[in-house]
């Protein structure tokens, strides 16, 4: 499996521990080895899977690995940018010299202008055994760049997950008042997935937006990073507000599991990181997207929620206008939130079945091996 995979960030390690609960639903005599950026990390998080490094490792190291694979994996999330596909798609290509077949499970794609990287994704995707994608944005990125193999949508595999019940725990660690409205807020980096904002005008957007809901809603505002450097973004935005002592950013390590239960205990998410949003929608919570980029655009519409193209300052009216809005008809915007999102987990699930009965082809069980067949889902 190869994918943006011990970088520590909370929706890709999530993705990760959807993949791998569907995998071992469906072919359990599976053994998976992970290409991860921090295989120190990656140990740690999933002892029972075998882990090596591929950032920095030479070809033939990698080639040693790729050898002994009857299939690889990619993909999980969006790994397929400019700048970025390449480094990915440089050990894909090194498979299909192999002859290792490529199954690409649920991958994000975009924005993908690079001539490299465009030339790069249309070779090895358009020789992989099948192409999955995650939103419709990515399959006419990738139909654009030229991959002459179908591409077929399912969705993020993150929504495969369950929330349990230890967020509660988690808040009053972290010193999160009790017996109060919590909104949850998550920010991110610009970064080269978001290189378009302004962060001096998004930090004082999101800082008009969190005094807004204090005093609002008389609420509690609580940031929930997905990445380490979001927790340096969140304090930004609080130096900002005039209510900064009603926020609270929160700073241990958590898992996915965790984050999704933390989310569980809010009452409205308003977000920019696809994942938390994701994580929104799995907790039955009212969410409003702050959209960076096209992923979260299409997750909003997907979804049903509201969204504004563009993170500006010059959207705070509108911002505003939505958050009162969704507060005003939660009820109604929680239940068809359900409905969408019910629909996109039966095509997370497909996904899995796609790969299950790829690997019944590529890399068949023995027939005293196989477990009889079962839904992939998890629980938690």
């Amino acid at each position: 499996m190869l994918g943006s995979y011990g970088g520590r960030n909370v929706g890709d390690e999530a993705i990760l521990t959807a993949m791998l609960g569907c995998i071992r639903a469906g072919r359990p005599d599976v053994r998976v080895l992970l290409f991860s950026r921090d295989p120190e990390y990656s140990r740690g998080a999933f002892p029972d899977v075998e882990v090596a490094g591929w950032e920095g490792v030479c070809r033939e190291r990698i080639a040693e690995h790729l050898g002994r694979l009857s299939a690889l994996v990619v993909g999980g999330g969006g790994i397929l940018y400019d700048t970025e596909a390449r480094r990915y798609l440089r050990l894909v290509r090194t498979a299909q010299e192999l002859g290792v077949p490529v199954f690409t499970y649920a991958v994000g794609a975009g924005p993908l202008t690079d001539e490299v990287d465009l030339a790069w994704t249309r070779e090895t995707l358009s020789a992989a055994a099948e192409v999955t994608v995650r939103d419709e944005e990515s399959r006419r990125v990738l139909e654009e760049a030229g991959v002459s193999r179908p591409v077929f949508v399912t969705a993020d595999p993150a929504l495969l997950l369950r929330p349990g019940e230890g967020g509660a725990a988690l808040l009053r660690a972290e010193a999160v008042p009790e017996g109060v409205r919590l909104i949850g807020m998550s920010v991110r980096e610009p970064g080269r997935a978001a290189e378009h904002l302004d962060e001096e005008g998004y930090h004082q957007l999101l800082a008009t937006m969190a005094d807004y809901l204090a005093h609002r809603l008389d609420a509690h505002v609580v940031f929930v990073p997905m990445e380490r450097d979001d927790i340096r973004h969140a304090h930004a935005v609080v130096s900002r507000m005039v209510a900064a002592e009603r926020c609270r950013v929160l700073h241990a390590r958590y898992g996915p599991q965790q984050v999704l239960d933390i989310v569980r205990q809010l009452d409205l998410a308003i977000g920019m990181r696809l994942h938390f949003l994701i994580f929104a929608a799995l907790a039955g919570i009212p969410a409003l997207p702050l959209p960076y980029a096209g992923k979260v655009f299409d997750f909003a519409q997907q979804i049903g929620a509201p969204a504004l193209r563009g993170v500006v300052r010059e959207a705070t009216g509108p911002l505003l206008a939505e958050v009162d809005r969704l507060w005003d008809e939660r009820p109604a915007r929680v239940a068809h939130m359900a409905g969408r999102t019910g629909a996109m987990q039966v095509r997370a699930a497909e996904t899995a079945r796609r790969l299950v009965a790829f690997l019944d082809r590529e890399a068949p069980a023995p027939l005293t091996d196989r477990a009889a067949p079962q839904a992939a889902s998890l629980a938690g």
